[in-house]
């Protein structure tokens, strides 16, 4: 125990009387610092990280269920050498999805009372594995209130001890007796993946293309420890919710795009009926080829529903494009005169000129479009996005989501030694930070990715008196400078519109080769006052090329790219259906998923996730929660503990009886 001078007890004094509010005395404080002290030597806690899930709720659902393959292996570590792998698959199932399961259970079983035990037996077994790394009070508060008393008392008492079997046996069976075995069972599996997964990262990009992202934010909302770093499909629909007409056409657009209107009408009350109305009419005539919707592999949708779709996608295309060249013309700081379009349309020969090239356009259908003025909305294209502004801006689901992903997200996270951020820092050809003019303020590096954290809040929290506007969050959906970007330009018209591929091309900034460099790495480190021998990058938003024989792990290990494809639409490029990284007290690794086949092949048959791990990094001495940043804090409360102590012991601070 550190001793303090007299002088330090009464320097702090102010303070040690507050501390003193909730440790009335010195027995009260010297418990305290004994239960720190013993908590800083449990190992870790397990992080799971996981980006890009892209809406793809259900192998979302899953991954957080099965914790990456995490369960099924602590089910093998207790009971591999005792069950058969059958038995196994079961009950690892049971525990991804209890309720479902036990219904198919109790269709094929005749003597449910003996199953009942002995699974209960089993759960409480692997549970006793997840929790045995916490302490009491940590495996307390997980657990249900309903059978709080009961769990805790299995868990923490040896069937086997002579004194205490009948008393163990007699909870189960008193449980299966009242028939309160399958909630028992639902509560204790929920028991068994929370305490799997201590922690949660997000690396971004929770929205856009996949069906499900308000699914997956309800999830993220209800878990017991999470957080989320920005990416640029996130930062689109928080402009949407803050009311940015451009961010909403843009959201709404790719829904469109990927026929996901469930997501706006179901997910998000937004009342789509506006749009389609007026789609019908201005584009009655135009077949709209090029806006058909992109189905997944078993949606089926009528040629009617298709044509609306492609008609209502394409009349929000060209008011997005609209508002956009708008936008660019009101912010020459944001410099993406390249992406002022249509006025470098010939509207007679229905040509574009593009860095000085000619294409010819695959359509002549502008009917929404003056000439004179390309980029000014009609009086029916306003009335459709003022009617989407005020949906958006009305959602309460939408607000609560968004409001969530402000309070636990951000633009980058320091944890654990680890640098957590979506894709890029702006970055010179030489690898050195590139300083961006943006709002009359010049910045680099970690200063700018702080003051674009400030703006991203303020565009959202406040709406008058802001400086920056709404703008700033479709800037950070797309603009070079970006952090969540990264690329010279997002050619969305281009693809649309012309069909030579040429132009389509969008080229990465120079952060994703130059940081492959340990070098570079470790200088970006560096910047934000990590260990640059003992830190790790992990990043997203680009696809890891895993069939080509690409590997996330680069810089020599000190950054790791866990872009693996949870998104459909990129398995073809990555090979693979997503990636896990796991850190626990053992160190780095990483799981590697292949696609997902159905919940019902899950519950029926036992088919799980695929899941291969490799080993990233092994510690030589396990990492214990003194190791991590809630073990620093932990350490500064058992300082001031200590102190609070010295003063009671010297009268500076009387004790309270």
């Amino acid at each position: 125990m550190k001793l303090f001078k007299e002088s330090e007890l009464i320097e702090k004094k102010e303070y040690l009387e507050l501390l003193s509010e909730k440790f009335s005395n010195i027995s009260f404080a010297t418990s305290e610092v004994v239960n720190l002290k013993a908590i800083l030597n449990l190992p870790k806690g397990t992080e799971h990280f996981l980006t890009d899930i892209h809406g793809e709720h259900i192998a979302f659902n899953h991954v957080m269920r099965n914790a990456s393959g995490v369960v099924k292996r602590k089910i093998n570590d207790v009971l591999g050498k005792t069950l058969p792998k059958d038995d196994i698959t079961e009950l690892a199932s049971l525990i991804y999805y209890p309720e479902e399961k036990l219904q198919l259970i109790k269709k094929n079983k005749t003597d449910m009372a003996d199953w009942y035990k002995v699974t209960i037996y089993r759960l409480i077994q692997v549970c006793r594995d997840a929790s045995s790394k916490y302490t009491r009070s940590k495996v307390r508060k997980a657990l249900p209130k309903d059978f709080s008393y009961m769990m805790e008392e299995l868990l923490h008492e040896d069937e086997e001890r002579f004194n205490k079997k009948n008393y163990y046996n007699k909870i189960i069976d008193t449980i299966v007796e009242l028939e309160r075995a399958d909630e028992f069972i639902v509560r204790l599996s929920a028991v068994i993946q929370r305490l799997t997964i201590d922690h949660l990262h997000i690396i971004g990009d929770v929205y856009d293309r996949g069906p499900g992202p308000h699914f997956i934010m309800d999830t993220l909302i209800n878990h017991h420890s999470v957080d989320l770093q920005w990416g640029n499909h996130d930062v689109l629909w928080m402009g949407a919710a803050a009311g940015d007409k451009a961010c909403i056409a843009n959201a709404v657009r790719i829904c469109l795009r990927y026929s996901n209107m469930d997501i706006l009408e179901d997910g998000y009350g937004i009342n789509m009926l506006p749009l389609a109305t007026f789609a019908m009419r201005a584009y009655r005539t135009d077949p709209c080829e090029k806006f058909m919707p992109k189905l997944s592999e078993n949606e089926i949708l009528s040629d009617s529903d298709k044509n609306l779709l492609a008609k209502m996608h394409k009349a929000i295309s060209m008011i997005q494009f609209k508002l956009e060249h708008s936008i660019v013309m009101d912010h020459p700081d944001f410099l993406m005169e390249n992406r002022q379009l249509l006025d470098k349309i010939d509207y007679d020969k229905f040509t574009i000129n593009i860095d000085g090239e000619t294409y010819q356009l695959n359509t002549n259908s502008f009917p929404t479009v003056d000439p004179e003025k390309p980029w000014e909305l009609t009086e029916e294209e306003l009335h459709v996005i003022d009617r989407l502004q005020t949906s958006f801006l009305t959602s309460d689901k939408l607000q609560k989501h968004i409001r969530f992903m402000y309070a636990k997200g951000s633009i980058y996270l320091k944890h654990n030694g680890n640098l957590l951020f979506h894709a890029s820092i702006p970055m010179n050809q030489d690898g050195t930070f590139k300083t961006v003019e943006l709002y009359g303020e010049k910045a680099s590096g970690m200063a700018l990715m702080d003051k674009m954290d400030k703006w991203a809040r303020e565009a959202y929290f406040s709406l008058e008196n802001n400086p920056c506007g709404t703008e700033f969050l479709w800037y950070l959906w797309c603009n070079i400078n970006s952090p969540l970007f990264g690329k010279d330009k997002m050619a969305t018209f281009e693809r649309y519109f012309i069909t030579d591929k040429k132009p389509h091309k969008e080229r990465y900034t120079p952060y994703f080769t130059m940081v492959s460099e340990e070098r570079v790495a470790k200088m970006v480190l560096e910047e934000f006052g990590m260990d640059p021998d003992d830190s790790h990058i992990i990043n997203g938003h680009v696809p890891v090329k895993t069939r080509d024989g690409e590997s996330p792990i680069k810089a020599n290990g000190k950054l790791l790219v866990i872009d693996g494809g949870f998104a459909k639409a990129y398995q073809k490029t990555t090979g693979i259906a997503g990636y896990t990284l796991i850190y626990n007290s053992y160190g780095l690794q990483l799981a590697s998923h292949e696609p997902f086949e159905s919940v019902d092949r899950a519950i029926n048959d036992g088919i799980d996730i695929r899941s291969t791990t490799s080993v990233i990094e092994k510690v030589l001495e396990r990492k214990t929660v003194g190791d991590t940043d809630i073990g620093t804090k932990l350490k500064k409360q058992i300082y001031y503990l200590e102190m609070l102590i010295q003063a009671y012991r010297k009268g500076i601070v009387k004790e309270k009886l």
